[in-house]
């Protein structure tokens, strides 16, 4: 399948920023932000 590279590119930018809204909408979730949290001091301890 041969894509034309503004295509690739398109896709390319619609699939980073879909990423970097489901990571949004994870930190708005208090308990994701305490596991988060925990698995640093976990790592770190």
């Amino acid at each position: 399948m041969h894509m034309r590279p503004r295509t690739r590119q398109l896709l390319a930018w619609g699939a980073a920023v879909l990423v970097l809204l489901g990571v949004f909408a994870l930190y708005t979730r208090p308990q994701v932000m305490v596991a988060l949290s925990e698995l640093m001091w976990a790592c770190f301890n």
